[in-house]
């Protein structure tokens, strides 16, 4: 129970439930678990490039001939980048921070790799960097931070947009996103 609960929402009551399910119900399902986090955890490592999960030295998608290496996106978990990538709307590259960065925590710019972001962002394929950090103080702190690292490098630097969500109604948008879809407002276009 107490292996359980390292796992994220997992407290004390889920915990037991699961452990006493599958030593009651599905001990085979505790062997696979089992065997399958034992295999994940000696054969996943990083991406020597996007610094995501991997079982190869470079991830499919750096790997992958297909993808536009003149655009670096930059977020912060793996989520993140799968997320990204469901959209079928970008066909860059990544960086994969692990993290964001949050000096009341002890995480840093080292922490979370940002000087191999720079070096990644500086080695003459990339064009644009966009920064798809999520919309915390931290996850702003971080793309603050990656902004003034690269301005004056001849990189392009962006913010993913915010504001409504798609097929949202305003009456229901809460008042803080709704002000930053207006100060970001943008001309209608013709097409």
């Amino acid at each position: 129970m107490d292996a359980l609960r390292c796992m994220p929402g997992v407290g004390p009551k889920a915990a037991q439930r699961a452990a006493f399910h599958l030593l009651q119900y599905d001990r085979p399902g505790a062997q696979r678990l089992a065997s399958a986090l034992g295999r994940a955890l000696q054969t996943i490592r990083r991406c020597a490039r996007c610094n995501s999960f991997t079982e190869e030295e470079l991830c499919a998608l750096c790997a992958s001939a297909k993808r536009d290496p003149s655009l670096l996106c930059v977020v912060e978990t793996p989520a993140d980048l799968l997320m990204l990538e469901q959209t079928l709307a970008y066909n860059g590259l990544y960086f994969v921070l692990m993290g964001r960065l949050s000096p009341l925590d002890g995480i840093g710019p080292r922490e979370i790799g940002l000087d191999v972001l720079l070096e990644r962002a500086t080695d003459g394929a990339a064009r644009e960097v966009i920064v798809a950090t999520n919309f915390t103080n931290e996850g702003e702190a971080t793309a603050h931070y990656i902004g003034e690292m690269l301005r004056g490098r001849g990189i392009k630097v962006s913010r993913i947009a915010r504001g409504i969500p798609v097929g949202g109604e305003l009456e229901y948008v809460d008042t803080g996103t709704l002000a930053q879809a207006l100060v970001e407002r943008r001309p209608v276009s013709n097409a």
